[in-house]
């Protein structure tokens, strides 16, 4: 009988992995490389896929912190969002969760299924499981080609593969996804095998609403290359039954110690910083007053609306169109968005259950008492971060940063609470305010959708809201008209653009004398000429990319990517970027879609291991292989 891996080979070290996820092996007593396709069982193909996709923290720290989070702007960071890259973590990616790992193996489920139904060699549910491997192959497929660009997807034959451009990536995955969540049997259970589905314990209801769901994001993301498929796969996904309510949320459970289920933000040396991208949209947003969200003890520390903070102009870089560049901010702010203090943590709230106080073994992240000094090194003032909040733009900071010892300190921005630290939640892939906030993109399109578009970006908010506790406040902020720091309010019936200027207070950080400033809101050229900052489309990209906050930066990137929005500060040009060479001192003020990282590089290994394909790969780029090359459907 035909060895099962001469036709999907799966590494010794991936199959380890899936026997030791789970709680019961038993049934496997054999060496796995004799195993035939009659005796291997889908289901562990298919749970070993889904796990090893959670990454492991060696992947986790590269791709989900390093690259997804800093350029989807969940957090501050240089490096991919300066345009840089590592050739080494790309290849640990592209290796281990490509060649090595999850995609063969949901390869393997797939094969395996096929030929068992065509032997005969079934089991009632063996039909649901192929089509539960298809859907989930989709999804790894997506995320690899939404980093990448071109991607083959006719791997795993034995021979190199070919690359496929992305409009027939994109095409190919649409198909699977409304054969596969169409061919799914939902009178069929199986309770005997649940532990092997991380995700839904194949509840096939909840694949078919993935399914679904997936198929609407995919379609969306082609809106603006190619309107036409875009609008009739959406249409047809979203006339089934879709991924709303919170139980159905596909998400895997973290836990502790060192393995694919380990979770993706556990390292200790990482920070999670607020991104100056993220505050801006919270700033003001919605209308809620921090006074009523923060503790007794913080009170005092409430600064006014019209209060920018302690101008630094030796400082704190002003060559960013950031608009709280040059500021530093010596409290808490006025109002903002609830769902702020409980995704970054105030400095110095040390009594916070959810205070982080990574790394163990130092005292960094709960030192607040930091400096500015001179060329020579001496004191020019001292800060304390306690109970204050500031989100410092990226990039190069030049004189200013070296002589500014508070910027980027651990212990003085907002970070991510332990709960995202401690391996202790559940990582999100897909959740229900994704479904509605799509539909009520879909809705100001015009497409044919369940729902009003007001209706499904309420319904968005308030299962963002719900997640993190502040139910409370949802009524008064979905009704709010107060913009936030780039311009945008929350209420869907409140589209005035708002005024051209505004005037705010502040003090000379150096003399502590009061003044004003005449302040513009910023300028965003991606979307619309820049024109427009309070639409219809800017209000929901804007709750989405809050909602998607810290679970998933590569769909936050994406948006960005496909549209412009929300709006991303340029990185600080103090001096030229090296990878970004596009930027610099004389238009930092506007937006390009060349002062952002559009892609992910290929691994230096594959033009030697793949040469054909790699070459296939640059063709269809239609640019040369760089971080700033715009993928097919981003090219706005």
């Amino acid at each position: 009988m035909k060895a099962l891996l001469k036709r999907a080979i799966i590494p010794a070290a991936a199959l380890l992995m899936f026997t030791t996820a789970c709680n019961d092996f038993d049934e496997i007593n054999a060496d796995p490389y004799l195993a035939t396709e009659n005796q291997v069982q889908v289901e562990y193909f298919i749970n070993g896929s889904i796990i090893g996709s959670q990454m492991d923290p060696h992947i986790a720290e590269r791709i989900f912190v390093l690259y997804w989070k800093t350029a989807g702007r969940q957090q501050a960071g240089g490096g991919i969002s300066t345009g840089g890259y590592n050739d080494g973590w790309s290849s640990d990616y592209y290796g281990s969760g490509y060649l090595g790992g999850w995609l063969n193996s949901i390869y393997a489920a797939v094969q395996v299924a096929e030929k068992q139904i065509a032997a005969g060699n079934i089991k009632e549910y063996t039909g649901n499981l192929l089509q539960v491997a298809r859907i989930w192959r989709v999804y790894l497929l997506s995320e690899l080609t939404d980093n990448f660009g071109p991607i083959p997807i006719n791997g795993f034959q034995g021979t190199n593969p070919e690359f496929s451009d992305e409009k027939t990536v994109y095409y190919y995955l649409l198909s699977e996804l409304k054969d596969a969540s169409s061919k799914l049997d939902l009178g069929v259970s199986s309770p005997s095998i649940s532990k092997f589905d991380q995700a839904y314990g194949f509840n096939y209801a909840n694949w078919q609403k993935y399914a679904n769901s997936m198929r609407m994001r995919l379609a969306m993301r082609l809106s603006e290359v190619d309107p036409a498929k875009a609008k009739s796969e959406f249409e047809a996904a979203a006339a089934g039954p879709l991924l709303t309510q919170a139980d159905e949320t596909f998400q895997v459970a973290e836990k502790g110690g060192w393995d694919a289920l380990t979770g993706v933000m556990t390292r200790e040396w990482n920070y999670f910083p607020i991104s100056a991208t993220i505050n801006n949209l919270y700033l003001g947003l919605g209308g809620i007053k921090s006074a009523d969200q923060v503790k007794a003890a913080q009170l005092p520390y409430i600064k006014p609306q019209d209060y920018m903070g302690l101008k630094f102009e030796n400082h704190f870089t002003t060559m960013t169109n950031d608009p709280s560049a040059g500021y530093w901010f010596d409290g808490l702010p006025n109002s903002i968005d609830p769902r702020a203090y409980k995704t970054y943590i105030i400095p110095g709230d040390y009594d916070n259950a959810d205070f982080n106080s990574y790394p163990s073994w130092d005292n960094t992240a709960k030192t607040t008492e930091r400096t500015l000094v001179d060329e020579a090194g001496a004191v020019v003032k001292t800060l304390d971060a306690k109970y204050t909040w500031n989100a410092p733009a990226n990039g190069d900071w030049g004189a200013k940063g070296a002589k500014n010892n508070i910027r980027s300190f651990n212990g003085a921005l907002p970070r991510h609470g332990q709960q995202f630290r401690n391996s202790t939640s559940k990582r999100i892939y897909f959740a229900p305010w994704e479904t509605y906030f799509l539909l009520a993109e879909a809705a100001v399109k015009g497409w044919t959708v369940p729902m009003s578009g007001k209706a499904a970006y309420e319904a968005g908010i308030d299962a963002s809201f719900a997640y993190w506790g502040v139910s409370s406040f949802a009524t008064q902020y979905k009704a709010s008209t107060a913009y936030n720091r780039v311009g945008t309010s929350v209420s869907w019936d409140h589209t005035a653009e708002p005024p051209a200027t505004y005037v705010m207070k502040y003090k000379d950080g150096y003399t502590n004398a009061e003044g004003t400033v005449t302040k513009t809101y910023p300028v965003n050229n991606l979307y619309k000429g820049g024109a427009v900052r309070n639409d219809l489309l800017t209000k929901i990209i804007t709750q989405k990319f809050i909602a998607q906050t810290p679970w998933l930066p590569l769909e936050s990137w994406s948006d960005h990517r496909r549209l412009g929005l929300p709006f991303f500060e340029n990185p600080a040009v103090e001096n030229p970027l090296v990878n970004m060479p596009a930027l610099n001192s004389s238009n930092y003020m506007t937006a390009n879609i060349k002062f952002f990282p559009q892609r992910l590089k290929y691994p230096s290994s594959l033009p030697a291991s793949n040469a054909r394909g790699y070459g296939q790969a640059q063709t269809f780029l239609g640019g040369e292989d760089g971080t700033l090359t715009p993928l097919w459907w981003a090219k706005h």
